[in-house]
């Protein structure tokens, strides 16, 4: 049976003299539904209300305590009220202050617990594992945390939590323990193409060691395809030839001895390709224990654009093309668009007949190609710079190239020079 818990964002906090704090988040325990996949009737999920308290979160002396509401567990146990309760100070969670300021900045936190089993052990009757995945919508902030529930001294008056079978506290909370947690300070990052990108990962566990092996998976999941990126085992005692490192794409790499001294799991990439894109998901086993961080890599590159003339004399009889060509860009969402701004305009005006568009071109390399095609009616004023404008999601803001309509030069040319031989003529004849 797999329990899930969806926080929907509203959260209290209680902060105490020691400066530490109590973050209670209001959840809704999520578990699978009797049908399949929604079949014959059957949901997938149910919901029911559940809370979450983490306790001894670490706080600023700069905190305000009037804004704090404090937790008040009911007066009589309810064994109908799922409480998961765990302390958040051994071990820290990495920028837990996200989430004690998350309410206050209107920030939707996000919550999921399921309940884990480790590999390969058994769980004693009163024993239960949950896997609780934390982030907050907007903010890079992202942590899985595994909790073991603690042990209950059982007599006549204990009280069992009707949904779980688990005992609870005389307070009608289930007492848990971070036992192992994975997080990530990225949830999504953009990395030029050819150009290098670290993916944040890391890991603690409490105090006792679960294990002294780690081991550290890399996947890259795109377009329903997964591969192994990099796997790293190692002892966290550091004994000598114990560290195995096999990469299977060039140019990966992970720092051991940060993996070992600091928990540090990030995954270096060099020469980054467009086949890099994708969901990278980095797994810690401890032992018999792991969890996961997700983060997507977006590859980006900026088009180079330029038009097809450097400039454009004016012909009044006939329309004239003009191209602007965007050449090597990734992701393909790229728009063109053709203004005009004349010597009488403070403002560019968008062409009515923006012209029209080639098939995107696609490289070896993944990057595409797009040309733009305008005809310059022959109605267009001397002086007029004609602008191609082009957005693209890996630039900042739209690159602009124009070019000036000059006044015709031919007719003029021939003027002259036929004023010139005949000026010419006449003083040869004079001679």
């Amino acid at each position: 049976m797999v329990i899930g818990v969806i926080l929907y964002g509203f959260l209290l906090t209680c902060v105490h003299a020691d400066g530490v704090a109590d973050i209670v988040l209001s959840c809704s325990l999520v578990e699978e539904g009797s049908g399949l996949g929604g079949v014959r009737g059957g949901a997938l999920f149910t919901r029911t209300p559940a809370t979450l308290i983490l306790q001894d979160v670490a706080v600023g002396s700069e905190e305000s305590l009037e804004t704090v509401t404090p937790f008040v567990p009911p007066s009589i146990p309810d064994p109908d009220l799922l409480l998961f309760e765990a302390k958040a100070s051994s071990p820290e969670i990495p920028s837990a202050d996200v989430l004690l300021h998350a309410d206050c900045n209107e920030q939707e936190v996000m919550c999921e617990i399921s309940h884990y089993s480790p590999r390969g052990a058994q769980e004693r009757l009163d024993q239960a594992f949950f896997m609780v995945s934390l982030s907050v919508v907007g903010v890079e902030f992202s942590t899985a945390l595994i909790l073991e529930t603690l042990p209950v001294e059982k007599d006549h008056s204990t009280i069992i939590q009707n949904k779980l079978g688990l005992p609870l506290s005389h307070l009608g909370t289930m007492q848990t323990k971070i036992i192992l947690m994975v997080f990530s300070h990225i949830k999504s990052v953009s990395a030029p193409l050819r150009g290098d990108v670290l993916l944040n990962c890391g890991f603690k566990q409490q105090e006792i060691p679960l294990s002294n092996d780690v081991a550290i998976e890399w996947r890259l999941q795109h377009r329903g395809k997964g591969n192994k990126v990099l796997e790293m085992k190692t002892k966290l005692d550091d004994t000598e030839g114990s560290t195995v490192v096999h990469s299977e794409r060039i140019g990966s790499s992970i720092n051991v001895a940060q993996v070992v001294g600091e928990g540090n799991a990030s995954l270096g990439l060099t020469n980054l390709k467009v086949q890099d894109e994708g969901v990278y998901i980095c797994t810690v086993s401890i032992g018999s224990f792991h969890a996961q961080q997700v983060i997507q890599l977006h590859i980006i590159q900026p088009p180079e654009v330029s038009l097809s003339e450097e400039k454009l004399v004016l012909n009044t009889k006939s329309a004239q093309r003009i191209s602007c060509h965007c050449r090597q860009y990734y992701p393909l969402d790229a728009e063109v668009e053709w203004f005009s701004l004349s010597p009488t305009d403070e403002e560019p005006e968008l062409f009515a007949n923006q012209g029209s568009l080639s098939s995107h071109r696609q490289h070896g390399d993944g990057t595409f190609s797009l040309s733009s095609h305008l005809t310059v009616p022959p109605t267009v004023s001397e002086g007029t710079k004609i602008i191609c404008r082009v957005s693209h999601p890996a630039l900042d803001a739209p690159l602009s190239v124009s070019l000036v309509v000059e006044g015709p030069v031919l007719e003029s040319y021939w003027w002259i020079l036929g004023f010139m031989v005949i000026t010419v003529l006449f003083f040869y004849q004079v001679m």
